[in-house]
């Protein structure tokens, strides 16, 4: 039995939507940088699930950009996580409310 990329894509979209819930809706940093990171790879689940309808030739160019985007992702959490712990120091909390109205 073959899994069919419709339910790759469903799969991805149920995470994505997770993923924005999460982001939308919790009040801590670290909450809100797992959900952005969780909707990411959504999407890049969603691209390897479009490259299996391609064929095969064409079909790694749908998989070498999620290992491009995760490249990215890795690095974008490392900067995140250490701008959190900067602000943590200076606020001494991770609630996102602390942080809308920085100055100087």
């Amino acid at each position: 039995m073959e899994l069919q990329a419709m339910y790759v894509q469903i799969l991805a979209l149920v995470i994505f939507t997770i993923g924005l819930a999460v982001a939308l809706s919790r009040r801590n940093i670290f909450f809100v940088l797992l959900g952005i990171e969780l909707a990411l790879n959504a999407v890049n689940l969603s691209f390897v699930g479009f490259a299996k309808t391609l064929p095969a030739d064409m079909s790694v160019a749908g998989q070498i950009v999620p290992l491009f985007s995760i490249a990215v992702a890795a690095a974008e959490a490392c900067v995140g996580f250490a701008m959190v712990i900067l602000l943590f120091r200076k606020k001494e909390s991770m609630d996102a409310d602390n942080f809308t109205n920085m100055k100087g």
